[in-house]
């Protein structure tokens, strides 16, 4: 505690801003063009990677039929450094607030009146040999981003909780009627047997040893041998939040862990903002724009001193 206050009391003028960002993904740079546009003094941290960035086509973006995520990010730090926004390639490891909040990385600590933290999730992957190959091609871990690309192909869902068998009853419906499900470690609820049965969904229980495929993919070999022609996959083995430098505050959140906002993206803590799949919202890059506009826009307001 004396620490952070002895910080917080010598920074210096070139170490406080009026916002600190935390993350560069949609959320975080659509808010620092809004800060940036305001003449606002914001600083932006991005340690890179990150969902988006790994994403090789978005295609349900508005006036992109088809746009590399890497793009997005590209353009927006260009776009958000054309504003005069402070961008740092940093780890942030903690946030503390006192008077102000103090956001420390591995190399520095900044300060801020307040921050919006738009770190994101990331996504589990199994240990599947030649994953990475297919990944965002053919290997799909969102429904509302991908799933439009199955339409018409042999299609293998794929996860080891409930959520899987709704995933497959899903794409049965709006996508393609050759679906087959794949569950690893998880066993049904009863009777769902059947109704996958009924739906004509296949259904195989085993754990993925490879995908195979010389350029398209062809098939999931499980480890007993067992083989599911598939041209495309769609995997839900669920993910991980990126908010470990969240530990020492104390935020409301939801039982699933998502940080709990208001109708402006602010969280239990004054202050802090959070936008974005951290939420309890829905994981896409539209919406997370749309909520690092409207937190930028509040902040905005909140700065005025009259």
């Amino acid at each position: 505690m004396d620490d952070d206050n002895q910080k917080d009391d010598t920074a210096k003028g070139d170490d406080v801003f009026d916002c600190i960002i935390i993350g560069g993904g949609p959320g975080g740079l659509q808010a620092a063009v809004y800060l940036g546009r305001y003449n606002r003094k914001a600083l932006l941290i991005d340690r890179g990677g990150g969902r988006t960035a790994h994403a090789k086509s978005i295609e349900n973006l508005l006036t992109h039929a088809s746009i590399p995520g890497r793009k997005i990010i590209e353009l927006g730090m260009a776009q958000a450094r054309s504003f005069n926004v402070r961008i740092d390639r940093s780890t942030v490891t903690a946030v503390r607030k006192q008077q102000r909040f103090t956001v420390t990385t591995r190399e520095a600590a900044y300060h801020a009146e307040y921050v919006i933290v738009a770190t994101g999730i990331a996504d589990i992957l199994p240990p599947i040999e030649n994953l990475h190959q297919f990944f965002s091609t053919s290997y799909f871990t969102c429904v509302d981003c991908d799933g439009y690309k199955t339409r018409g192909k042999k299609l293998a869902v794929m996860g080891d909780a409930f959520e899987s068998v709704r995933i497959a009853f899903a794409m049965r419906r709006l996508y393609t009627d050759q679906v087959v499900l794949v569950l690893v470690s998880y066993e049904p609820p009863a009777g769902y047997a059947e109704e996958l049965r009924d739906e004509g969904i296949g259904l195989y229980q085993g754990t993925p040893a490879r995908i195979t495929g010389a350029g398209r993919m062809e098939a999931i070999e499980l480890v007993d041998g067992t083989r599911v022609p598939c041209e495309m996959i769609m995997a839900n083995f669920g993910f991980t939040r990126n908010d470990g430098f969240l530990k020492d505050l104390d935020l409301k959140r939801a039982a699933n862990g998502s940080i709990i906002v208001n109708h402006v993206y602010e969280s239990s803590l004054s202050g802090l903002f959070v936008v974005g799949p951290l939420n309890t919202g829905n994981d896409q890059v539209a919406i997370a724009m749309g909520q690092g506009a409207a937190a930028a826009i509040d902040i905005n307001k909140r700065l005025f001193d009259f």
